[in-house]
């Protein structure tokens, strides 16, 4: 098993570092415990959700007909998973993701396999230009509510196909992943298919659309950087891309709030919230990988980073990323050094202790017989 799990990340990786032992409910990484997020199991056992409409008080279950019959005679989680990255339509890439999603968990269909096409079906608009060339919020056309909501709408369209992508694209390895892999990450799709209705929604209130104004694919991007291995694909996306989400919702929120918007605000704070979750998800999964490696997660972890050329940027939302279970010593550097410090100060103390020690027990010796 180990060596076909092997095969699963990069070569550059593979050492014969020992990992440390693992409590159940935490991850231990150098000299500091971080405690797996509370909310984890609640989160895996709770039921489908359909609040897919933001109501004048918040989320409210949207009625809607029962059209499953568009998932045709599809029968496995990664088939149904392949159909939404290959659909185009915004709106009914979040529908369907959400049916998928919904007609698995209530039949208790298999994971099964299927093979993710080359990239997801995306809509003629937005145009897909580089991060440069994204308009400012002055020459966007849109007002500055609509334009932080069009990005972030863009976010979570990107962040469906990522997880559908992540479902079919490692259904291969069920038997050494586990089906609860492929739950997690399912259930993920379908909160980001949720959130991208209520930006949709919310966007059509203010008398826009997605697509009213170029996006970037460097979302896209970077999940095709780590196609080809599971850990890259965790620390890529959950613990990067997801984790940085932690750390701009906050400032989303108060930006929004400063423009006297405070529907669209509790929209962002809701999402905010309900990204630990997926964030939570991935370090979980990362970790138990890594475990199977034999592999230290922290090491891994940034020598991923620096594989695949991924950069972390501050400033860190360290409380949120705190609840979601992500070490500090894992992307923040001064934390990494105040640790190394603490050791070397402990190595110091106990070898002083060790001479202080020594020292009495030579005088203990040539002190004469009373």
């Amino acid at each position: 098993m180990r060596g076909v799990i092997q095969n699963m990340i990069p070569r550059k990786l593979i050492t014969s570092a020992c990992c440390s032992t693992w409590a159940c409910r935490s991850i231990s990484t150098s000299n500091v415990q971080s405690p797996q997020w509370s909310g984890l199991e609640k989160w895996r056992e709770s039921s489908i959700n359909q609040e897919r409409l933001w109501g004048q008080k918040g989320p409210q279950p949207m009625i809607e007909v029962d059209d499953s019959s568009d998932l045709g005679s599809l029968s496995s989680l990664a088939e149904m998973g392949a159909l939404v990255l290959s659909t185009p339509d915004p709106l009914r890439k979040s529908r369907l993701s959400h049916l998928a999603y919904s007609k698995w968990k209530q039949n208790g269909l298999p994971v099964g396999v299927s093979a993710p096409p080359v990239g997801p079906s995306r809509p003629i608009k937005p145009q897909l230009v580089s991060p440069k060339e994204i308009p400012t919020p002055k020459n966007s056309g849109l007002p500055l509510n609509a334009y932080m909501l069009h990005n972030l709408a863009h976010v979570e369209l990107n962040a469906i196909d990522l997880a559908w992508d992540t479902v079919v694209r490692f259904s291969p390895y069920i038997e050494l992943l586990g089906e609860g892999f492929f739950a997690d990450f399912a259930h993920v799709a379908d909160d980001e298919s949720r959130h991208f209705s209520w930006c949709s929604q919310r966007l059509a209130e203010l008398g826009f659309s997605y697509g009213d104004m170029p996006a970037h694919n460097l979302l896209w991007r970077e999940c095709a950087k780590s196609s080809d291995s599971v850990t890259a694909r965790l620390a890529v996306i959950p613990l990067v891309q997801e984790a940085r989400g932690l750390d701009a919702g906050p400032r989303l929120v108060k930006k929004l709030i400063g423009f006297g918007d405070s529907r669209t605000s509790n929209i962002v704070a809701q999402i905010a919230d309900e990204e630990v979750a997926h964030v939570a998800v991935g370090v979980y999964w990362f970790v138990s990988v890594c475990q199977k490696m034999g592999r230290v997660p922290c090491t891994t972890f940034k020598d991923i980073l620096s594989e695949y050329n991924v950069e972390l940027k501050g400033p860190f939302n360290v409380l949120a990323r705190d609840e979601a279970g992500i070490p500090r010593d894992w992307y923040d550097l001064s934390s990494t050094n105040k640790q190394e410090e603490s050791k070397q100060f402990s190595e110091v103390y106990e070898r002083l202790a060790c001479v202080i020690s020594m020292e009495q027990e030579n005088s203990n010796l040539n002190r004469p017989p009373g």
